[in-house]
């Protein structure tokens, strides 16, 4: 009888002590935050010297010098992009952008990214992967960190993108203000 009762009034306090808890959600905490600069130079047949992206794909009313009319749609830019620690496109780079962004809806300005972060210099090695959709009229919008390598390995997070700065179709710097919430 006492083994019953004891057992009763264990099982009461476990039940409640879940019922407690159930309401609450759990506060995640990054653990890493990194903030970076990337600046994309579209090439457009006249600045073949600065151009750090290029136009690969364009639908058949475009071209591959100009960005295509119609929300730029269809339209694939790979690029490699010199990242900076400030918003200065002359500061000494700490690694590069690689990677491309595609112009996929014909109603509004939307690109899809997928790029990765090359890092080698003393203050980082390895890569941090991104990936998701940037609805270009958004101010602020985050996009997916997917993983890493190096010092980076197997990190998952969140980056928040602005556009921080761009100069007609031709030139764009993003601030990227990386949380990781996994950390290897």
């Amino acid at each position: 009888m006492k083994a019953s009762a004891t057992f009763l009034l264990f099982f009461c306090h476990l039940l409640v002590v879940s019922l407690a808890n159930s309401g609450m959600k759990r506060q995640y905490h990054p653990c890493r935050h990194l903030v970076f600069y990337f600046h994309d130079v579209v090439y457009n047949g006249q600045n073949d010297a600065n151009a750090t992206s290029a136009i690969v794909g364009a639908p058949q009313w475009g071209n591959l010098t100009i960005l295509a009319d119609k929300f730029h749609f269809g339209n694939v830019v790979v690029f490699d992009d010199p990242i900076t620690l400030d918003n200065n496109f002359h500061s000494v780079p700490v690694g590069r952008a690689q990677g491309m962004y595609l112009y996929d809806t014909k109603y509004t300005w939307t690109a899809w990214l997928g790029f990765s972060f090359v890092f080698n210099s003393t203050q980082h090695k390895g890569t941090i992967n991104f990936i998701g959709v940037d609805p270009l009229l958004v101010k602020t919008k985050d996009i997916l960190v997917v993983g890493g390598t190096g010092d980076f390995f197997m990190h998952r997070g969140i980056a928040t993108i602005n556009t921080d700065s761009f100069e007609g179709e031709v030139y764009f710097r993003l601030r990227v203000d990386i949380k990781f919430y996994e950390c290897w």
